[in-house]
């Protein structure tokens, strides 16, 4: 799928469930360094996301926590028991979320059609009033309220869980 089709396959989700928000447009972001410069006029939590597969390779996980946060990977790997985790390969991204490195989202989970990833939030997001993400393309910004969100992470169908997730 390319990746206006998958914007605007997130932006048909988030119509059909009601759900008002922003979308601010402007060059690639490779890293959270470059994307602060444009993030500067937006009022919202930006939050970093990781995906990760266990040792096996045979459950991901999406870890999303604010952007200036530090993941105490060691910490998650302990919770989990799933051994040493990494970062699931292009190939992985591809398969479950259907976005290319660079365009990690949580919008991602549209394309999960089998609940296959398991969502874990730093539990800090919960004070946000608005939380942005890119809809699938890393040329966008999407902002939306935290209640909202909320509504959308239940529509999917995958499972999620908060943890304190950083050093």
């Amino acid at each position: 799928m390319d990746e206006q089709k998958n914007k605007e396959k997130v932006l048909k989700v988030l119509c059909d469930l009601e759900i008002e928000y922003e979308i601010f447009s402007h060059p690639p972001l490779p890293t959270i360094e470059v994307a602060l410069e444009y993030w500067k006029d937006i009022d919202a939590t930006h939050c970093k996301n990781l995906f990760f597969r266990n040792h096996k390779g045979k459950k991901h996980y999406l870890v999303i926590l604010k952007h200036v946060q530090k993941l105490a990977i060691h910490d998650l790997e302990q919770r989990l028991k799933q051994g040493k985790l990494s970062l699931a390969s292009d190939k992985r991204l591809k398969k479950y979320l259907g976005v290319q490195p660079g365009s990690v989202t949580p919008f991602g989970l549209i394309n999960d059609e089998e609940n296959h990833v398991h969502i874990f939030l730093d539990e800090n997001l919960k004070e946000s009033d608005k939380i942005s993400f890119h809809p699938n393309v890393n040329t966008f910004s999407l902002v939306l309220s935290y209640k909202d969100f909320e509504k959308y992470l239940s529509w999917t169908g995958n499972s999620y869980e908060y943890l304190k997730l950083y050093d």
